[in-house]
């Protein structure tokens, strides 16, 4: 055979070869690994990240731009009055297992959420609904007693998916939704894995066939998984000092992005010296915001003043009511009596912003006088046991990354056992109110009656600073609600 021919004959076979495939497979790490996997009845974020929209649907879902968008409704009417929400389902549409979705799973969904014996972390959305009717198949009626400014938004929660009756009882280990991907498997302390589910009813909606969700919790430990290709992404980076180094490597995208995740220091208001506002302001005095943020998050963060997101429209910047004043905070300690010292404890989860920023903490109230001792404690098995449930601490630090939750210091039994009536009912006035200008106008009484009252400190935002393959498109930027929604991720040349 001539060089000539030989080389043609290359050309050819090589002009015949197939296109280069785009990968197809998602390796997504994330610091806590949830503790199971059905979102309708606990409270750990990380249960979100890993099947909101993901496994599981709503009627409606939250965008990545914080806005209500049609799901597994596809469309509603509400009534004049506000009290009447008429739901048009989407038709054809199938849960993991092959039984059709219709008005009866909404129904039993809604009313397992709102029963009694519900351990729904967001049980309250649901207090409204007076009654739930399934003319036909496609249609669901929802009947509130009293209206609800933010119904239609708390719908598209994690907390508000649909499950079927037939398999909710085991969707805590085996969870079965109506989403893109379905559940394969859960290696405990390591991985879930998801794979693309063959009857969605969006066709050809995801373009990944594979998703692995990789359990990380040290942060060094992230960042050399990302740099050796074995994770694809960390949306929420636990290394913020590392963070401008990748965004100077062109092998990845750096984004620093925002969440709903107010950071603070929680009291036990009903245990002494907590139960002192004097004690809590003074506190709240010796605490330097911005060098916390600088030193816990390298610069990445908004300093808060109360419990409101600074991305929310109805926020309001309240760092100014009890501002950095150590002097103020030892004339105040003194006043309610602890003078020559005080000595209190607080529990940290081992996440990087809770630990560095409890550290900084410690130092700060040093200064004034207050020997606050550090005791790790495992999340979210121990913490949620020993704080959330049984309330057995002096302070802990978390970030509350749900939307729109200021409600939370207006519920009974909360773990900050903070009592303020005037604050109880502005909460349920709030959540009445339809006309939009009204309602944010009271959100803002609302800031500023935590902010004098400080039953926790109020620290800060808790950026999203995600990195990601550079090659990879879709993932989210920002975190309007708890999610890693990689339904719109792809890959690209």
């Amino acid at each position: 055979m001539s060089k000539r021919f030989l080389a043609a004959a290359l050309l050819f076979s090589v002009s015949l070869a197939p296109a280069y495939a785009a990968k197809t497979s998602l390796v997504l790490g994330m610091p806590i690994e949830p503790p199971g996997l059905d979102p309708t009845i606990a409270a750990p974020v990380a249960i979100r990240e890993v099947t909101w929209a993901n496994l599981y649907e709503g009627l409606v879902r939250i965008d990545r731009n914080g806005k209500v968008q049609p799901l597994l409704a596809k469309s509603w009417e509400i009534s004049p009055d506000g009290l009447t929400y008429t739901f048009h389902l989407q038709t054809g549409v199938k849960f993991h297992d092959g039984s059709a979705f219709d008005s009866a799973d909404v129904k039993f969904a809604f009313d397992r959420a709102r029963a009694p014996t519900s351990t729904n972390a967001q049980k309250q959305i649901f207090a409204p609904i007076d009654s739930i009717e399934t003319p036909d198949p496609a249609t669901v009626v929802i009947k509130l007693k009293e209206t609800s400014g933010n119904f239609l938004y708390y719908l598209g929660w994690g907390d508000a998916v649909i499950v079927a009756p037939e398999t909710a009882e085991n969707n805590k280990a085996n969870p079965v939704g109506t989403g893109p991907f379905k559940f394969k498997s859960w290696t405990r302390g390591d991985r879930v894995e998801l794979v693309r589910n063959p009857d969605y009813w969006q066709k050809d909606k995801t373009k990944l066939e594979s998703v692995t969700f990789r359990f990380i919790s040290d942060p060094q430990a992230q960042v050399a998984a990302l740099k050796a290709g074995d994770v694809d992404a960390f949306p929420n980076l636990g290394a913020p000092e590392l963070f401008t180094e990748f965004k100077k490597d062109p092998r990845f995208t750096a984004v620093a992005g925002n969440t709903e995740g107010e950071i603070v220091a929680g009291m036990n208001n009903a245990k002494k010296p907590f139960d002192d506002v004097r004690v809590r302001r003074a506190l709240m005095h010796a605490v330097d915001r911005k060098a916390l943020v600088e030193g816990a998050y390298s610069g990445y963060g908004q300093p808060i003043g109360s419990f409101f997101s600074p991305n929310h429209p109805a926020f309001v910047d309240m760092t100014g009511v009890i501002p950095y004043d150590p002097a103020k905070a030892k004339a105040l300690l003194a006043e309610a009596g602890y003078g020559k010292g005080l000595s209190i404890t607080i529990k940290t989860p081992q996440m990087a912003y809770a630990s560095r920023s409890a550290e900084l903490l410690s130092a700060m109230l040093s200064e004034v006088g207050v020997d606050m001792k550090i005791i790790p404690t495992e999340f979210p098995a121990k913490w949620i046991e020993e704080v959330f449930k049984n309330k057995d601490y002096d302070v802990t630090i978390v970030a509350h990354a749900e939307p729109l939750d200021i409600d939370i210091f207006a519920r009974d039994n909360y773990y900050f056992n903070y009592k303020n009536e005037k604050f109880k009912a502005l909460i349920a006035d709030i959540s009445k109110t339809t006309d939009e200008k009204a309602r944010f106008a009271k959100y803002g009484e609302a800031q500023k009656i935590l902010a004098e009252d400080v039953p926790a400190l109020f620290l800060f935002q808790l950026p999203k600073l995600g990195v990601w393959n550079a090659k990879l498109k879709g993932l989210w930027e920002n975190s309007p609600v708890p999610s890693n929604d990689v339904t719109e991720v792809n890959w690209v040349d």
